[in-house]
């Protein structure tokens, strides 16, 4: 029996692919067949290029990787990785997939800590931290910076734990816990607090497929009004803040102005709402007030 051609195996996947509604399916099944020989995208193109050629071990992976990716099981789940910004995480059933959106209000708060030249110590504190994206940013990319990641779910935090040990962020720990509450030690000693919290209100449905089927529901619903888990992320956060400090929330498009009247109906001040590189509306900073 002949071995399959790569580039015909990846054409029965796009075609597999697309007829199952997946967006950008020729990228998915390129990545795919990267994850299965064990190399990246550029490499499966070089390798269509040369003519190669799939043993039969290669073509049976790949074809149960392309129909689980056709029953619209999100791509990381069936690589068990996950880009963001720098890194490389991993991901899984369990945790929430950190999205490119993230990498944007990430930025926002590396932004304003070299603003103000933020020193060996600082403290930055990542609520809902799920498999660690933001915080391990942070942590690696600002190696000075004393980061603390809170998670709720066990399984989230697990991941947040591997991947912790995996990039060796010796600057970052992290708490299985909830947001209320959370440090009472740390009053108004805390430079920056980040979140992208669960904030799709308990009634409605995620568009997208792979979210609504995949990710954990402790990582997408905050209650009635989608605001349950900020409103205690503006409690407490206005509690360990130093004077001055931001508070950085992650939201989905429609939700900018009722955040706004939250944190300054709490006493925050320059309540400000800004878009991702698409234009929608993405996070919102809001400061600590200076008595």
């Amino acid at each position: 029996m002949p071995l399959t051609e790569l580039r015909a195996a990846l054409a029965d996947a796009v075609d597999r692919l697309e007829r199952a509604g997946v967006p950008n399916s020729d990228v998915d099944a390129e990545l795919l067949a990267a994850h299965i020989l064990n190399t990246n995208r550029g490499g499966v193109q070089a390798a269509v290029a040369s003519g190669r050629h799939l043993s039969d071990d290669e073509a049976l992976s790949l074809a149960k990787a392309i129909e689980r990716r056709a029953e619209r099981e999100p791509l990381q789940h069936i690589t068990g990785l996950a880009p963001f910004r720098y890194l490389e995480l991993e991901v899984g059933p369990g945790v929430f997939i950190p999205r490119p959106e993230t990498e944007i209000v990430t930025q926002a708060a590396l932004d304003y800590l070299r603003s103000v030249k933020a020193e060996s110590g600082t403290v930055v504190v990542d609520f809902c931290t799920g498999s660690g994206a933001i915080a391990l940013a942070l942590a690696t990319e600002r190696p000075e910076l004393h980061v603390y990641g809170v998670e709720k779910s066990a399984e989230a935090y697990a991941y947040a734990e591997r991947n912790k040990t995996k990039l060796g962020a010796r600057n970052l720990t992290l708490h299985l816990g909830d947001v209320a509450g959370a440090f009472p030690e740390f009053d108004s000693t805390v430079s920056l607090v980040i979140s992208n919290p669960p904030y799709i209100p308990v009634a409605a449905t995620p568009r997208d497929i792979e979210v609504r089927k995949f990710d954990p529901a402790l990582a997408l619903y905050g209650g009635e009004d989608g605001l349950d888990v900020i409103r205690d992320l503006s409690e407490t956060s206005k509690r360990i803040l130093k004077p001055g400090g931001p508070l950085i929330i992650e939201h989905g498009e429609l939700q900018g102005a009722a955040i706004r009247a939250l944190l300054m109906h709490d006493g925050w001040s320059d309540a400000e709402t800004h878009p991702d590189l698409t234009g929608r509306d993405r996070f919102t900073v809001a400061y600590k007030r200076i008595s």
